[in-house]
């Protein structure tokens, strides 16, 4: 298994998107100003009505493959949700406290690591169904994930099957620890114990801004615009927030509880079967992103989240 390339040329999110005390990712233009051809954003290359961008941990699968790793092969769950609350206090970065949490996983390889998740981890009961909907009507998913490419694709092609591949991902990469073994061709170190380390997607304060990816298509003309939506479930997820037209929030979690404080729409989720029900009934005209967002609002406020703490 070869290491992903590095990505360069990283965009800047314009600052009145920005989530206050998070950095967000530096080095180019804003990407309020870049207006990219549609033929050249992968996503759109079936000319979609819609796409949808996801989160993958905990929201795609049941459990998050990172806490997993961390609550038992790493330093514990009691420290993990130390850290998550020092990030939702704004006392931590989530890029820090995540790296924390993979360096404590020092007694396995990356290989041990990704087939014991492929053991444990389950996909949600309605994804697949979500998924042959998708494909079959022409609607690109997109996976956004602080977790790291090879995991991730690991697990869909395990949990979903060979028409994973479709899914693209877009998230962080894993290296040697040892840099001197960077470019060893049978990449060895991916065997050896505490042998490897996240690479993240950008410089910002989550590791991968998810807005980078999704800004290009928000800024194509109205004329070849799709519909964006997004479904996410904790504090990776607050840079995606406020990018796309419709988000799926997953009850009783972080998400939830942060887009209503900061007024972005949204509207609770607690399997894909929802999400599946009225990604459709937009898709089909039955009803409007405004609607959904606006009815979801109002039945958080009738019935709470019920917070649980997440990445």
């Amino acid at each position: 298994m070869m290491c992903p390339v590095r990505h360069a040329g990283i965009l800047t999110a314009p600052p009145t998107l920005q989530v206050p005390a998070y950095h967000f990712a530096q080095d180019s233009p804003s990407l309020s100003k870049i207006k990219m051809a549609a033929s050249t954003l992968s996503a759109m290359k079936t000319k979609p009505k819609c796409i949808f961008f996801t989160d993958f941990d905990g929201t795609i699968t049941l459990k998050d493959s990172n806490d997993y790793m961390t609550d038992n092969l790493g330093f514990g769950a009691q420290k993990r949700r130390e850290g998550n609350i020092e990030i939702l206090e704004h006392r931590a970065t989530f890029r820090d406290a995540f790296k924390d949490m993979l360096d404590s996983i020092k007694d396995y390889s990356f290989n041990e690591c990704k087939q014991i998740l492929i053991d444990n981890i389950k996909l949600d009961p309605y994804f697949k169904d979500f998924y042959q909907w998708a494909l079959a009507s022409n609607v690109p998913v997109v996976v956004l994930s602080s977790g790291m490419v090879p995991i991730i694709r690991g697990l869909l092609t395990h949990l979903v099957g060979p028409e994973a591949d479709k899914i693209e991902i877009i998230s962080n990469f894993v290296e040697a620890r040892d840099k001197s073994q960077l470019n060893d061709p049978e990449e060895k170190w991916l065997d050896v114990k505490g042998g490897w380390e996240i690479r993240y997607h950008d410089d910002s304060d989550f590791g991968h801004d998810k807005s980078l990816a999704i800004r290009p298509y928000a800024n194509l003309p109205a004329s070849e615009r799709p519909i964006l939506f997004y479904a996410g479930d904790g504090v990776s997820d607050l840079s995606a927030a406020r990018e796309t037209d419709l988000l799926f929030a997953k009850k009783g979690h972080d998400l939830v509880t942060y887009c209503e404080r900061e007024n972005v729409p949204f509207t609770i989720f607690e399997d894909w079967k929802s999400i599946l029900e009225t990604t459709k009934e937009i898709y089909e005209g039955k009803t409007s992103v405004k609607k959904v967002a606006a009815a979801g609002v109002q039945d958080y406020k009738e019935g709470g989240n019920d917070i649980k703490t997440t990445k």
